[in-house]
Parts: C-alpha cells; structure tokens; sequence
C-alpha cells in the first residue's frame, strides 16, 4: 500500500509539473503574440507618420507647398490701404490718390479703383484722411474787400456709395472744416507771409461689401501738400 501511495504521489506531481509547463509555455506564447502585435502597431504607426510628412501631391513640391502655406497665413490678415496723395489739374475736386509709392500699402482685399476705395466684405472699417496746403495770409492794403476775404477756409470730405442706400447717390460721411489762418496787412513777418495748415479726420463705420469710398476737397488743390506724411487717405478693418 505505501508502495502504491507513493506511485500515485509521483504521478500527481509529474501530471501537476507537465501542466504547469504547459500552461507556462501557452503564456510565454501569447505574451510573444502580445509583444509582436505591439511591435507591428508602433512600425505601423511610425511608417503613417513618415509617409504623410513625405508624402507629395502631384505637381507639388515642398517649397510650393510652403508658399501656398505663407498666401493662406497672409490672407488672413486684416484688410487695409493707405493712400498717399498728389494734385492733378485732370481730376476736379478731389486729390489724385496713388498707391505705387511709400508709404503707401493695401492688404486684404481693399483696393484702390478710379480714385475710389472699393470695400471688399461686410464688416466694421475705421476710415481716416488728411490734405494739407501751403496757405497764403498776405492782404493787400488798398484792398477795399479786405474784411471781407480776412479768411481761409479749408474744407475736406470723404462720401460713400452703397447700394444699401437704393439710388445712385454718394453720401457725405466725413466733413471737417478749417479756418487756415487770419490774412493781415501787417509787415510783421511773424503774421505776414504763407501758412501750412493739414486737416485730418476720422471715424468707424460699419460698410458693405462693394462699397466706395472718395474724398472731395473743393478749394485750394493747386496748393496741395504732396510731401510724404501729409496727404494721406486710408481704410482698415476692426
């Protein structure tokens, strides 16, 4: 009987070792399967990566690539146009605006059009311009109407079209007026003589898609300041 107790003991145990092994040997299995398939995801994922970094559309390369990437971050920009001015005996009542010297700009759409700023989407837009004139205040003595041209008077508008306003109108939407200076017929130097004199304005408002902007001084063109900095007519939006 102890014989047959220690075989069935032996027996046991080498049946218990066999299945541990076994049982080892299917984990040790599936911990390679495990390993593998993490080992495939992570090459996979790392060629994905690599592939969309060098992968080219066709007929484009990097460096258009790049330039597409820089027109899309400028477009984004905030639209404005600055404006210097010049006088032009051909153009009545206005200031010939150029926009092909510096200071001058425009970005984002605003354009100069038949010395018009044409608006280009709906949104709220600061307008802004400036004239500046040489400005005689000599009087003569023997002038009987002295008194009554004592005066210089300097006036600048800017008018906008809209199709908003339902006829075929500009509307005054900027106007400042300027007395210059005081005519004397003194020979005092410091009262005699030219004046230099700007009138600037500015505002906010909310314009429409292909509204136009333009200004109108009416008197004193020919006496235009041309010099960089002091006639100017811009636009940007908020």
């Amino acid at each position: 009987m102890e014989g047959d107790c220690k075989v069935t003991l032996f027996a046991a145990a080498d049946t218990e070792s066999k299945t541990s092994r076994t049982a080892a040997k299917h984990g040790s299995k599936l911990t390679m399967v495990l390993l593998g398939c993490t080992l495939f995801l992570a090459i996979a994922a790392a060629a994905f990566l690599v592939f969309n970094v060098h992968t080219k559309k066709p007929g484009r390369n990097d460096d258009s690539f790049d330039i597409h990437h820089t027109l899309r971050q400028i477009s984004n920009v905030r639209a404005a146009i600055h404006l210097t001015g010049q006088y032009n005996s051909n153009i009545a009542n206005s200031v010939q605006w150029i926009n092909q010297v510096d200071p001058s700009h425009s970005q984002g759409g605003l354009e100069l059009k038949n010395n018009e700023i044409v608006v280009p989407k709906d949104g709220l837009y600061f307008v802004y311009s400036q004239v500046s004139f040489r400005v005689s205040c000599r009087s003569d003595d023997s002038d009987d109407d002295a008194s009554a041209t004592s005066t210089v008077h300097l006036t600048h508008r800017v008018r906008r079209w809209s199709s908003s306003f339902g006829n075929d109108e500009y509307r005054t939407i900027l106007h400042s007026v300027r007395t210059a200076c005081q005519k004397t017929a003194s020979g005092d130097a410091d009262q005699d003589g030219g004046w230099y004199s700007a009138v600037y304005m500015g505002a906010v408002f909310n314009l429409n898609k292909g509204d136009k902007l333009k200004t109108v001084t009416e008197k004193m063109l020919p006496n235009l300041e041309e010099e960089a900095g002091k006639t100017f007519f811009g636009v940007f939006a908020l």
